[in-house]
């Protein structure tokens, strides 16, 4: 779990905004988190910060590499806790939920696709768009109880 001597070590000052921002990202059932999600999250708690500090302090924490930024269709973007490593993301285009998934089979080809075109792969994502069966068979979405 991320800390204030992490924060500092990331170059940000623990400040209470940042620390309860830290903490709802970290403690949310629901990994990937719009800048909204966490601002209403905090509103739930009673705490009276803005939505611009929320944005401000979610882009501090992807500078400082603390979080991920994910932009989805539709202008969406999303954050969730670097945790390290990699995966990729599925997103329902009927409930908007994400499936995280990782592939090695997947990893290896994109790697020798690179390689092969002479391109030296820093980092890649992996978006795909489509319907879960939660929504194709039953009208609603399969992350959510039955």
């Amino acid at each position: 779990m991320t800390d204030s001597a992490d924060l500092k070590k990331a170059g940000l000052k623990a400040t209470l905004p940042r620390l309860k921002i830290l903490n709802i990202l970290e403690g949310a059932e629901v990994r990937h988190m719009t800048a909204e999600d966490v601002y209403k999250a905090l509103l739930d708690m009673g705490e009276e910060v803005g939505l611009a500090t929320v944005y401000r302090v979610l882009t501090q924490f992807e500078a400082a590499g603390l979080v991920i930024r994910h932009n989805f269709e539709g202008g969406r973007s999303v954050f969730e806790i670097n945790l390290g490593g990699h995966h990729d993301h599925m997103v329902c285009v009927e409930c908007g939920k994400l499936f995280e998934f990782y592939d090695p089979a997947i990893e290896e080809r994109q790697r020798r696709v690179a390689e092969k075109a002479g391109f030296i792969m820093d980092s890649h994502s992996l978006h795909m768009y489509g319907v879960c069966i939660g929504m194709k068979k039953h009208g609603r979405c399969s992350k959510k109880d039955s």
